[in-house]
């Protein structure tokens, strides 16, 4: 195929490696000139702004194997990329959203924009579940929260940083909520473990107990299981939120369990219920066998049910049906052999303890405001992450380790709570972060990892707390520059590019020069 202008100009750019694997692959692909433009464009991009990307969060992957992998997406599971303008005739097929991934067809429509293109290659290569069925609720909610989470962060390098600075625009997130609880449990859990779970291959790893597993080791029996009960509680009420189809199932699942609740309250009325129900699926059973033995029921079984389809849902043929109505045989005799088993006692007594465990999400189901109990539970996730991560800061016994720890701490700082608000400006949460943010300091102060500036914990506290919400990318490069003027001291925080607004941090009543192990009007490293 022909090569554009920019294609020239990039190819010297883009690493040679990285762009002569990605022009093998796009040979055996029929992507037009503006798909390739824009997938070299998005290397180029991450090439560009991944060593501040990797210094920003310190846990990721390395710039190569994450290259790699969007090369080795693109390759195995994009048979083909569109790129629709908006409002445009062909822009119709997408509606109101800005892209339409299909995974069976291998296939992305998306509007000209690379961090929406890059996201749809992440989200086209994932595992819809990846999380085991025996988990209520949890197997499709919870492999959602983490799938999107993951996506978001995919995109992240491109998004956020473009070789020479470091800004989050809210607006540009998929999905705040999802982010922030991923970017939670990435910290906790470290980004290596979730990109195994996530692209996990053997469905057969439990990943969900390799998670709680974790979870108790770093942090304690009671403080993981916290943790994990409050990730799965918030998956199913996030996906309710903004999920419509995933709203529906789960509202009905709700009403059957609320059923099911009811029904074992009472040991005789549950013999009498499940009875009732052994018959039903006994009797569909007689139906489906006596259909598959007559050629002329099964042909009316067949018009009947796909008047009831839609064009793309239709059965092709009486050959399928037959398939599928020997599946859902199968699947009634399974049902049946379950019920048998709840009509012994231990089996009844161990069911009425597993109904127990559900009820709590009927319960939070049941909630008159969803919206207030996302918010609810999602501070509460944040002081549970907070409270495990004052413990991990507790046990830092290196000057690498404080200095790692306080440039993961001002990451998590400034991730976005909501449209307007970052976390470190969340009041909620305020008290335990200072006392983190301190512990921090005092430590790498200890450590030798920093200037300390004052004897006094609550004055170096008040002069250093900035470092963890500057967007200054090298915090090892930051210097400190005190001023006093009349009765008021000032702090500034800058490097050698960038000076940031001086911020007041005592008065003549609680600060004296004295005080400050620093000359002012001068300045000094923070970092040793």
């Amino acid at each position: 195929m022909p090569k554009r202008k920019n294609d020239n100009f990039l190819d010297k750019i883009v690493k040679k490696d990285y762009n002569n694997e990605l022009e093998k692959v796009l040979e055996k692909k029929y992507f037009d000139e503006n798909v390739k433009s824009i997938l070299l464009s998005i290397l180029y991009k991450i090439e560009t702004a991944y060593k501040d990307y990797e210094k920003v969060k310190q846990d990721v992957i390395p710039k190569d194997e994450f290259i790699q992998n969007i090369i080795n997406q693109i390759q195995e599971n994009c048979e083909t990329i569109k790129l629709v303008k908006p409002n445009s005739e062909e822009s119709k097929i997408i509606g109101n959203r800005t892209f339409l991934v299909n995974k069976d067809k291998k296939s992305i429509i998306c509007y000209p924009i690379e961090r929406k293109v890059l996201y749809c290659i992440s989200k086209i290569s994932k595992n819809d579940e990846i999380v085991k069925e025996n988990y209520f609720l949890a197997h499709q909610t919870l492999s959602n929260l983490v799938n999107v989470g993951n996506n978001i962060n995919t995109v992240e390098p491109m998004r956020d940083f473009n070789g020479y600075s470091w800004t989050t625009i809210p607006r540009e997130i998929e999905s705040i909520k999802h982010n922030l609880i991923y970017q939670n449990l990435r910290i906790l859990i470290g980004e290596q473990f979730l990109d195994k779970w996530i692209y996990n291959k053997e469905f057969i790893i439990d990943y969900i107990e390799l998670l709680k597993e974790r979870l108790v080791k770093n942090y304690g029996k009671v403080e993981g299981v916290e943790l994990l009960e409050a990730l799965k509680q918030l998956s199913v009420l996030i996906a309710v939120k903004y999920n419509k189809k995933a709203q529906e199932e789960i509202f009905e699942i709700k009403q059957e369990l609320e059923q099911q609740i009811e029904n074992a309250q009472d040991s005789r009325r549950f013999v009498q219920e499940t009875t009732k129900e052994k018959e039903r699926l006994t009797n569909k059973i007689k139906y489906i066998d006596e259909t598959l033995n007559n050629k002329e029921m099964l042909k009316q079984e067949y018009i009947k049910r796909n008047e009831a389809l839609s064009l793309n849902d239709k059965i092709f043929s009486v050959r399928i049906l037959s398939k599928i109505m020997e599946e859902e045989r199968e699947k009634y005799i399974e049902k049946i052999e379950s019920l048998d088993k709840l009509l012994n006692p231990k089996e009844y007594l161990k069911y009425r303890r597993e109904l127990e465990k559900k009820e709590k999400y009927v319960v939070l189901l049941n909630k008159d405001n969803l919206d207030e109990e996302i918010d609810k539970l999602i501070i509460d996730f944040q002081k549970q992450f907070l409270k495990s991560y004052e413990l991990k800061a507790k046990r830092v016994e290196t000057k690498q380790e404080v200095i790692k720890m306080i440039y993961e701490f001002r990451y998590y700082c400034m991730i976005p709570y909501d449209q307007e608000r970052y976390i470190y400006q969340i009041k909620d949460i305020e008290k335990i972060m200072e006392r983190i943010q301190k512990l921090l300091i005092r430590k790498a102060g200890e450590l030798k990892a920093i200037n300390i500036f004052s004897k006094h914990d609550k004055i170096n506290y008040d002069m250093l707390k900035n470092i963890f919400n500057t967007r200054i990318i090298n915090l090892e490069e930051l210097c400190i520059k005190v001023t006093k003027e009349k009765d008021k001291f000032f702090v500034q925080l800058f490097d050698e590019n960038v000076f940031e607004e001086k911020n007041e941090f005592g008065d003549i009543n609680n600060v004296k020069t004295k005080d400050l192990e620093i000359r002012m009007n001068k300045k000094v490293n923070i970092f040793l």
